[in-house]
């Protein structure tokens, strides 16, 4: 485990060498294009019959446990850290657009991509259980709170449509898991959904989770108030981090929400002068740091956990089909409660272009396809999934300043919002 920890650390840190010094992408973006074009390189080689370079890779990808990894270790910090740094004032004023598309747009999404890729995948003779295909739309729906914020730093979008898009992406993840196992429970047992039954288990794991989140943060400040020590400030946010995902996990609760909660609580709290100025520094300095170390192994992991997925031309053509059902059905899930809201809100007009070129996909997506259990549905979805999470964060990522110029440019540049 020490090796392959230490492996991770060398290549995140060349790869972001290399980005910064000769590329100038984004961060996330730039290590995951480098990573993804050695992983290309290396199945080029595997097909002129060098196979050598490419099993070397797949088998330490292979020993690297992306899910349990991901799932229960790297993003309770992520996802902190994004909670720490929202401005509650900002979330508070968009909280009905953020909660609407968090789970009405999350869901609805999940279905949409779902059924039309059990209807559509057989035009490509890719067949694949409705099962399955419920699967994937709900692994698929969340938008990546990681890929989102990393692009977004980069994006000259106006303030209030940063807010939504960061607020919706930090907790649609609780969403998305809920739906995802459901989806799973079809496939296990081969029987209908429930609805009862999904409205119980979100209420539980959502609620569960913003509860736990609000009373960790409480402790986490009260803590923090009582010590001026960085190294001590430090290792009581990382101990409940850390700790209470893991309490998340043993109650059945969703852990994303949680540390989202315990974050924004300890964020507000911070900024409203309650902790030292000195203590408020350090939390953010670190966590800032912690934030940007993360998403560079993760987006470095996605790029070359690719030599590890089974490609064909019949995939790449579903692939095709996948993405554009994914955005169309973003496009629906976001055009439809913005166009109930947007007048009330004055959001500008082009607003639901940007925020639905901004769903961007990442590891959660992953993580998810990755922990299936073996056969033919898990090959389908991990290479869809793929397909879906490398366009999002490529062509979305490297685009989406470009979209927020034609979409909302004249506002941004200074003229009157527009619903």
């Amino acid at each position: 485990m020490l090796q392959i920890a230490i492996w991770c650390l060398i290549v995140s840190a060349a790869l972001a060498y290399i980005n910064y010094r000769f590329i100038g992408l984004p961060a996330s973006v730039g290590v995951m294009t480098i990573a993804l074009a050695i992983s290309v390189a290396l199945i080029g080689l595997d097909l002129l019959g060098w196979s050598a370079p490419r099993d070397y890779e797949a088998a330490m990808m292979a020993s690297v446990d992306f899910p349990g990894l991901l799932m229960r270790g790297m993003l309770a910090l992520l996802l902190f850290a994004g909670g720490l740094q929202i401005e509650v004032e900002r979330l508070r004023l968009y909280r009905w657009p953020i909660g609407v598309l968090a789970v009405f747009g999350t869901t609805v999404t999940a279905l949409l991509v779902g059924i039309a890729l059990w209807k559509l995948l057989p035009t490509v003779n890719i067949p694949l259980s409705l099962g399955y295909c419920l699967v994937f739309g709900a692994l698929i729906s969340p938008t990546d709170a990681v890929a989102v914020s990393g692009v977004l730093k980069s994006a000259d979008a106006p303030k209030q449509l940063e807010a939504i898009i960061s607020g919706e992406s930090l907790f649609n993840d609780g969403v998305g898991v809920v739906l995802f196992s459901l989806a799973m429970s079809i496939v296990e047992t081969d029987r209908q959904p429930d609805l009862r039954e999904g409205l119980l288990l979100l209420l539980r794991e959502g609620g569960g989770g913003v509860l736990l989140g609000l009373l960790l943060g409480q402790l986490l400040f009260r803590l923090l108030r009582e010590v001026q020590n960085y190294q001590v400030e430090v290792l009581l946010t990382l101990a409940v981090v850390m700790g209470g995902y893991e309490l998340a996990y043993r109650l059945g609760v969703s852990g994303p929400l949680a540390m989202v909660l315990a974050g924004l609580a300890v964020g507000t709290r911070s900024r409203s002068g309650a902790l030292p100025d000195a203590t408020r520094d350090h939390l953010e300095r670190f966590w800032d740091l912690i934030d940007g170390i993360l998403n560079t192994v993760l987006f470095v992991l996605i790029g070359l956990e690719v030599v590890r997925v089974s490609f064909s031309f019949g995939i790449l053509l579903a692939a095709a089909l996948t993405i554009a059902i994914t955005l169309g059905a973003r496009a629906v899930s976001v055009a439809t409660p913005l166009s109930l809201m947007g007048r009330m809100l004055e959001l500008p007009s082009g607003s639901w272009r940007l925020l639905t070129w901004a769903g961007l996909r990442g590891g959660i997506s992953v993580a998810l396809a990755l922990s299936l259990p073996p056969g033919h549905g898990r090959e389908v979805v991990l290479a869809l999934t793929y397909c879906v999470v490398v366009f999002s964060i490529l062509a979305q990522g490297l685009t989406i300043e470009r979209i927020a110029r034609r979409a909302i440019g004249s506002v941004h540049a200074g003229g009157p919002a527009r619903a």
